[in-house]
C-alpha cells in the first residue's frame, strides 16, 4: 500500500473516533509526505494545526496508523515551507485557560455554521483548540477585531462545544453585564451586603470557563477593573479558561490598567480580519441556502452585495434580508441586479458594482502576465508567478494604500513581512529601470 492510500485509510478510521469539527479542522487537509527510518512525516497547513496534532492527537494517530500499516512509526508534523526549506520551526506559544448551569450562550452560534476563510482560519483553528482542551493550551484567549467579523460567534461556539462535550460550567457575559452586576453589589450597602458579594463571587469564580465580550467597556470603571483583576487572578490561578473579546488589541486599550493589559498578553492574542471577497461570497451563499433562496439570487446580485459589504458580516446578512423584503413588497418581483441596487441604494455608503480594488488589481496583473488570479494567491514561487505577485502587492500597498495585513490575507494568507519585501523589491526596480516604470504606470492607469 503506498503512502497516500495508507494515510487515507488512517484518516477514514480517525474520522470515526473524533468529532466532525475536530476532523475538519485538524486532519482533513493533512498529507503523509514520506515514511523513512521508522519515522512518518505529515504535512499540515498551519502552525496551530501542527502544534495540536503533536500535543493532543499524536497517540491516536500512531495507534491508528499502526493498526493500518502493521508497523510502529514515530510521527513528525511539518509545514510545506519547512519541507521546502528543510527546517523545523518551533511553534510553541505560551499558554490558556476552559453544565447544567445558566450559561447565557446562544445555541445558534456553533463551529458548524461558522464559515472559514483566509481572514479567520487561524482564529477558528485556535478557538477549536481551546474548545477541545479548555485550560490546557492558551490562557487567556484574547480575540479582537472590528464589529461584525465573528468574534461573538466564535466565543459562543467555544462555549457551546464545551457544554456539549465536557462536564464543565461555562458563563458568557458582556462586559456591560459584569459592570452592572458589580455596581449592583456596591450599591446595596446594608447588612446583607456580604451575601451579595458572595453571590457575585460564586457567579463569576465558581465556574470553569469565563467568556466576557467587549472588554473595552471596562474603560473608566476603575473599581470594576479592580474586581475583574481579582476575578481574573482567581480563575487563572485555578487553571480555569478565560476568553475575552475586544474591538481593539490589548495595546490599544488605553483606559485599562497596565496590570490588566499585561495579563491579557499572558496567553494568546488573535486578530480577526475583514473577510476577503471569496469569503464574503461564501457567507452569502450559506445565508441564501439556509433560507432556501438558492434559485432566487443571480450571481451578479450576490457579487454586488459582496462588493459593497466589505467589513461587516452582519451587514451582508442584512442586505440579503432587505433585498428579499423589497422583492416581496414589489408584488413578488424576480430578484435582479437593478432591483437589488434600488433596494440597497440607501443601505450602502457607496455603490461599487465591481469587486474591491485589490481584486481588481489582481485581475489586471494576472491578465497582463497571462496567469490566473489563483496563481497570485498560491504558494508557487516560480518567477513567472512570484514576480507578478510582487507587482500586484506593490500596487495595492503604494497606490491603494491598503494595510499590509489585509494585502497578505488577499494574497492567500501571506505574512506582512512578505508583502513588505515585495513592495521594496518593486520600488528598487522602478527606480533603476525606466521601461519597467512605464509598464507599472500603465497597469496603474487601468485601475478604475
Amino acid at each position: 500500500m503506498n503512502t497516500s492510500k495508507l494515510w487515507d485509510a488512517t484518516l477514514d478510521i480517525i474520522k470515526t473516533k473524533v468529532s466532525k469539527i475536530s476532523y475538519d479542522t485538524w486532519f482533513s487537509d493533512s498529507k503523509l509526505y514520506e515514511i523513512k527510518d521508522n519515522k512518518a512525516i505529515v504535512i499540515v497547513q498551519m502552525h496551530i494545526q501542527k502544534k495540536n496534532l503533536k500535543e493532543n492527537y499524536n497517540d491516536l494517530i500512531e495507534e491508528v496508523f499502526t493498526e493500518v500499516s502493521g508497523s510502529n512509526f514515530k510521527f513528525e508534523y511539518l509545514l510545506e515551507e519547512e519541507i521546502e526549506n528543510n527546517i523545523e520551526i518551533n511553534t510553541d506559544i505560551i499558554g490558556v485557560p476552559s453544565n447544567n448551569f445558566e450559561t447565557n450562550l446562544n445555541s445558534k452560534y456553533n463551529f458548524d455554521n461558522f464559515i472559514v476563510g483566509e481572514s479567520n482560519k487561524f482564529a477558528h483553528a485556535t478557538a477549536v483548540a481551546v474548545a477541545e482542551n479548555p485550560g490546557q493550551m492558551y490562557n487567556p484567549l484574547f480575540i479582537y477585531g472590528n464589529s461584525g467579523l465573528g468574534k461573538t460567534h466564535l466565543m459562543h461556539a467555544i462555549g457551546n462545544y464545551i457544554v456539549q462535550n465536557k462536564n464543565e460550567r461555562v458563563l458568557y457575559v458582556t462586559c456591560e453585564k459584569f459592570v452592572e452586576d458589580f455596581i449592583g453589589i456596591t450599591r446595596k450597602k446594608n447588612q446583607n451586603n456580604f451575601d451579595n458579594v458572595e453571590i457575585f463571587k460564586k457567579k463569576y469564580r465558581d465556574i470553569d470557563v469565563l467568556i466576557i465580550d467587549d472588554i473595552q467597556y471596562l474603560g473608566n470603571a476603575y473599581q470594576t477593573q479592580q474586581e475583574f483583576f481579582n476575578t481574573f487572578n482567581d480563575l487563572y490561578g485555578n487553571n480555569k479558561q478565560i476568553i475575552i473579546s475586544s474591538d481593539r488589541s490589548p495595546e490599544d486599550l488605553k483606559l485599562l490598567e497596565e496590570r490588566l493589559l499585561t495579563r491579557f498578553n499572558w496567553g494568546l492574542t488573535i486578530n480577526i480580519f475583514p473577510p476577503d471577497f471569496e469569503l464574503r461570497m461564501n457567507i452569502i451563499d450559506k445565508k441564501i441556502e439556509a433560507n432556501m433562496l438558492n434559485n432566487s439570487f443571480p450571481k451578479d446580485v450576490k457579487e454586488y452585495i459582496a462588493s459593497n459589504c466589505t467589513s461587516d458580516i452582519r451587514k451582508l446578512e442584512g442586505a440579503i434580508t432587505r433585498v428579499v423584503a423589497y422583492a416581496t413588497m414589489m408584488s413578488g418581483s424576480d430578484i435582479t441586479l437593478n432591483l437589488a441596487i434600488e433596494a440597497l441604494q440607501d443601505y450602502f455608503s457607496k455603490t461599487i458594482i465591481s469587486k474591491n480594488k485589490i481584486d481588481q488589481v489582481q485581475q489586471l496583473v494576472a491578465n497582463h502576465y497571462n496567469i490566473k488570479v489563483e496563481d497570485l494567491k498560491s504558494k508557487k514561487r516560480v518567477s513567472t508567478i512570484a514576480f507578478p505577485r510582487q507587482i500586484a502587492m506593490y500596487i495595492c500597498r503604494v497606490i491603494l494604500e491598503e494595510p499590509l495585513t489585509k494585502i497578505g490575507i488577499e494574497f492567500g494568507g501571506k505574512d506582512h513581512t512578505t508583502v513588505m519585501h515585495s513592495v521594496d523589491k518593486i520600488k528598487k526596480q522602478i527606480k533603476n529601470d525606466k521601461t519597467f516604470e512605464l509598464e507599472i504606470n500603465k497597469l496603474i492607469n487601468e485601475i478604475k
